[in-house]
């Protein structure tokens, strides 16, 4: 049986990869746990440096919930034994990272899709994709991704793409600062893989303190978000890596990081 979700290293970064081209990459309880555990094999080894997400195909990067009436499992399906939904547990595992996670958008990214790709920390994107909310045309509203698209997106084009249910352009996305590049689709793994190699050059322990203090003081007052990072840069000053950092400059050397 083909696995819904691939996973593959390369190079020191854990390639996950929604494995259902046939359903435009649609998710459902099964893709949502198999990613959160492909995050989560990548976190606990220290030599990944990164994660890049994307879909099989390309046609979609991921169009959301499976709607087909064979589908398996119902994306708006409420457990009321559970605690919360199964795609909200996968977006506290994307928040809760502490290692990059850099959308490769092959394709059209709508729904879920569309969330995912805000969850994520970066993003490079073909020109010739599409991007949307759609659930206003079926009547109801992106509640659960909503948390990630309004820390992404403006709040007055939010508001219109909601109501909307409009899709638009990567061209578009790049301009409200949705995704960070867009490039022909011939050069998608060309400038993915010249990202990727500025991410995995820079310090593992500084990515890691960095990205845990931006989520951090992202939800706190200026005040106290003031006070959270002051105690993060003393600590980040005290690891090795900080160390080898200060030595590689003084002696005018490349740095040797070792993740410490």
């Amino acid at each position: 049986m083909t696995s819904l979700v691939l996973v593959e290293r390369r190079d020191g970064v854990q390639w996950i990869t929604i494995n259902r081209a046939e359903r435009r990459n649609a998710i459902n309880e099964e893709v949502i746990r198999l990613l959160g555990e492909g995050i989560d094999a990548a976190v606990a080894d220290r030599a990944c440096r990164a994660i890049v997400l994307t879909g099989a195909g390309d046609k979609a990067f991921c169009a959301g919930g499976d709607l087909q009436k064979n589908a398996d499992g119902n994306p708006f399906g409420v457990d009321y034994s559970r605690p919360q939904h199964y795609m909200v547990e996968l977006f506290k595992r994307i928040q809760d990272c502490t290692l990059p996670i850099v959308a490769r958008v092959n394709g059209h990214a709508l729904a879920g899709g569309f969330g995912l790709l805000c969850a994520c920390d970066m993003a490079v994107a073909a020109d010739d994709i599409r991007i949307g909310a759609p659930e206003s045309r079926i009547g109801m509203t992106p509640m659960t991704i909503l948390p990630h698209m309004l820390r992404v997106i403006p709040a007055r084009r939010l508001q219109e793409i909601c109501i909307t249910g409009e899709q638009f352009t990567a061209q578009e996305a790049l301009d409200w600062g949705i995704v960070n590049y867009v490039v022909p689709r011939a050069q998608l793994d060309e400038k993915l893989d010249w990202l990727l190699a500025r991410v995995t050059s820079a310090s593992p322990t500084a990515v890691r303190l960095g990205k845990q203090t931006f989520n951090a003081i992202r939800d706190l007052s200026l005040r106290d978000a003031l006070e959270y990072s002051q105690a993060m840069f003393a600590a980040m000053a005290s690891t090795a890596d900080a160390q080898e950092g200060r030595a590689s400059f003084v002696d005018k050397r490349a740095p040797h990081y070792t993740g410490r």
